[in-house]
């Protein structure tokens, strides 16, 4: 799944070549992502007109293939060791992740596997606790600080930036929920619904892939990585959780924006910051009183998933080149 990868998707493809079937998904990039992946003859290249979103990318790419295991790689992603042990693990447990390492070999503690999130640890999260005090009790926990990341073994979440799934678990649970959108914590959903269905993720930390992060989220206006971030953990923890809990999450959530704001004003002595934060605190409220994610129509047709994906265009080569 690419969206404007121009820098990063080749050496990721390259690692790939050999692989049985390689499916790349680009949302609508403006760069030269699609020309890059076109130069490798082993990538079947889908090409959508407009940005469909991470997850609708991940379904689309999904039916395009049938493997019995599926691998989520994302476009800043290189791997670099076999994947055999990765696919055993697939096969026996549903799910199945190797260790994400920065390019100088660095484990990404505290990003390649979570527990999965509790209403206090999206709270600490929006209020800014965990930035503050990363050590504390909740934080350790969500973020697995407390693991050996040399340790193989049963994970409750592991990043969607490389990922396997069993195509039997993929279809079961129909896929990835396209309401998440356009990116972040559908890959959480994901794995929460596996484990809810008996499934697991199994951490196989000697299977590893070096990963940039982010080099899309990067582009986007700071406004609109606030407002996807905020509206799809809205929409987690109100597809999870209970509704006291729900509202809780709310609640830190607008009190959290609103520090946010009131410190980048204070700091930059303009107003720009509160303009930043008013859609999310407004989203915040409003779904605070309604006890769901309530969006007004001009939010709805930025965020929602209800407009066609659009016409797409199909580049298709056999993986054999």
């Amino acid at each position: 799944m690419t969206h404007n990868s121009e820098r990063v998707i080749g050496p990721c493809l390259d690692a790939l070549h050999g692989i049985s079937e390689t499916v790349v998904v680009d949302n609508a990039s403006q760069d030269g992502t699609l020309r890059e992946a076109g130069a490798r003859p082993w990538a079947r290249v889908i090409a959508n007109c407009r940005n469909a979103g991470f997850a609708a990318a991940v379904n689309q790419g999904v039916r395009t293939c049938a493997r019995p295991h599926i691998l989520l790689v994302n476009p800043d992603v290189i791997i670099d060791s076999g994947l055999q042990a990765l696919v055993e693990a697939c096969a026996e447990h549903g799910l199945a992740a190797g260790l994400l390492t920065d390019d100088c070999g660095r484990p990404q503690r505290g990003f390649t596997i979570r527990r999965f999130p509790s209403p206090a640890a999206l709270a600490f999260e929006t209020l800014g606790v965990n930035r503050l005090w990363p050590g504390n009790p909740v934080n350790r926990r969500y973020r697995y600080l407390d693991r050996d990341l040399d340790a193989a073994g049963p994970v409750e979440q592991a990043a969607g930036a490389f990922l396997m799934i069993r195509r039997d678990v993929f279809e079961e649970l129909g896929g990835f929920d396209e309401s998440f959108h356009p990116l972040w914590f559908e890959d959480v959903d994901f794995a929460l619904r596996a484990h809810q269905r008996g499934y697991s993720t199994q951490f196989v930390p000697h299977v590893r892939a070096r990963h940039a992060g982010g080099h899309s989220v990067r582009a986007l206006a700071h406004t609109w990585r606030v407002k996807y971030w905020y509206a799809s953990l809205l929409r987690y923890a109100a597809k999870h959780y209970g509704p006291l809990e729900f509202r809780a999450v709310c609640a830190a959530v607008a009190q959290g924006c609103f520090i946010r704001a009131l410190t980048g004003t204070i700091l930059s002595h303009r107003w720009g910051s509160f303009a930043q934060y008013k859609a999310v605190l407004r989203l915040a409220l409003a779904s605070c009183i309604a006890g769901r994610v309530s969006l007004r129509p001009e939010d709805d047709e930025e965020l929602s998933t209800t407009e066609e994906n659009g016409q797409e265009q199909v580049l298709t080569r056999s993986a054999q080149g």
